[in-house]
């Protein structure tokens, strides 16, 4: 299809001069919103259906259209199909090619909808299909991190706050904290494919239309649960665009935390874990170098998807009702967003069966920096001891070990008493890295037992979380 001039434009009929070129091209959208086509075809064959339905279109008419823009969907992928600056849309290109193929006939498509209801359309029908295939990344994400946290139910690492040795936990109940952030990103999701999932076709431009059209029959046909009740919101909405970006905004600040931690885990510092080769690269100067590029590049990405999120809420701050050309805007920012958090996650996704865990090192780490002077705290209370007591206790122990250099559990029974006379043998039972880990068994607690039970749980939860 060669491009029409200024005159085979549809709205041309009310003008009198053709468009400066470089409006033209400033004004296009075509080069980013052909992505759509295939949701666009399918809300205009459901659109056709639904005027043959109404009689609007003879049967004839309809199946003509329909098998016209069956025939364009398979152009368009074979990469046969000119697109059209000139036709400055990615709905204008299509109509074009269906009147030049079919005829007058292909001009009747149009009939009872606008630009407005359908783009509106194209963007949840699109929005659709991509927040399931999130869904599915983060589900395989998930599932990766629950291997890993069966696997290492009984491995032991400090646990962490202010960055500084705290108490320890097992490396399975770490990877199921990952798996919370996670889970709350599904629920999220689940509850924005509500909102996206709601039809705005049959608003027309913004009033509906005179025609007598058949809203239900369409939402059927494109299988959306609802139709929106107001013509003048219909298409106006994008809503439902910035609250998939805010939570795709949220899925991708728990990334760039477990960026974060990868990266210090996987430095000479921690030595924790061991990425998979195929997830780093080297330097070009420094031959010993395995760069953490992956975590790094995700972490530095989370920056642009929240900029993506306030350029949304910036475009519909101060827009009257109803539609307006800056809603064109929406697109490519909500592209990108999609494109990004979808490699992120497919990588994160692959990586994570690649995770070597170095054990040794993360139970060594943790006899450092009296990691189990909380459990001595508790074993004083059960003594008798006032818990304020006992933290001071506990505290002049500490500095004792610091001046010596020596952890809690290194300590003899003689050098512990000189601090509480109530300490007895028992308490190395308490000491130990092991014990410390397995008396915290309770719901929610680092316990080995807890970990493999909290995996089985979020299994099932996974289930009620799919759309």
């Amino acid at each position: 299809m060669s491009d029409t001039s200024w005159t085979g434009k549809p709205w041309a009929g009310r003008f009198t001069a053709p468009t400066d070129a470089f409006v033209e091209v400033f004004t296009a959208s075509v080069g980013f919103d052909k992505r759509l086509y295939k949701h666009d075809i399918a809300g205009s064959i459901a659109h056709a259906r639904m005027l043959a339905h109404v009689g609007v279109l003879s049967e004839a008419e309809r199946d003509a259209i329909v098998d016209g823009l069956q025939v364009i969907e398979q152009d368009i992928e074979r990469g046969e199909f000119a697109w059209s600056t000139s036709l400055e849309d990615v709905h204008m290109n299509i109509e074009a090619r269906l009147t030049d193929r079919i005829g007058d006939i292909g001009k009747k498509l149009h009939t009872g909808r606008s630009r407005n209801d359908q783009v509106a359309t194209d963007i949840r029908l699109y929005l659709r299909d991509e927040m399931r295939e999130i869904q599915a990344e983060v589900t395989r994400l998930i599932e990766g991190l629950l291997g890993l946290a069966e696997a290492e139910a009984e491995t032991i690492m400090p646990g962490f706050t202010h960055l500084q040795t705290a108490q320890p936990v097992t490396f399975g109940h770490h990877m199921l904290a990952w798996v919370e952030m996670l889970l709350r990103d599904l629920a999220r999701l689940k509850d924005a494919y509500q909102r996206v999932n709601v039809m705005p076709l049959g608003a027309a431009a913004l009033a509906g239309t005179t025609y007598p059209i058949d809203r239900a029959f369409t939402a059927r046909e494109l299988g959306f649960e609802a139709v929106a009740e107001n013509s003048l919101d219909a298409v106006s909405d994008r809503d439902f665009a910035i609250e998939l970006v805010s939570a795709a905004s949220v899925l991708m600040m728990h990334l760039s935390r477990f960026s974060e931690e990868l990266i210090l885990w996987s430095s000479a510092q921690f030595d924790f874990v061991d990425l998979g080769d195929s997830f780093c690269t080297g330097s070009s100067i420094m031959p010993q170098k395995k760069n953490p590029d992956v975590p790094e590049l995700v972490r530095g990405k989370t920056g642009r998807i929240y900029g993506h999120l306030m350029s949304l809420l910036t475009l519909m701050k101060a827009q009257p009702l109803a539609y307006n050309k800056d809603n064109q805007e929406d697109k490519e920012p909500l592209f990108d967003t999609i494109d990004n958090v979808k490699g992120c996650l497919k990588l994160y996704a692959d990586m994570m069966p690649q995770i070597q865990v170095k054990r040794d090192n993360m139970i060594d780490a943790a006899r450092r920096g009296f990691s189990t002077a909380t459990d001595l705290a508790d074993y004083l209370v059960r003594k008798g001891v006032a818990f304020r007591d006992a933290h001071e206790i506990v505290g002049k122990a500490v500095r004792y070990g610091v001046d010596n250099d020596k952890d809690l559990s290194e300590m003899s029974l003689d050098e512990l008493q000189q601090f509480s006379k109530v300490i007895e043998p028992d308490v190395f039972e308490v000491l130990t890295l092991e014990g410390s880990v397995a008396a915290r068994n309770h719901v929610g607690g680092t316990a080995p037992d807890q970990v493999r039970a909290a995996v089985g749980r979020v299994r099932q939860r996974l289930d009620q979380l799919a759309f």
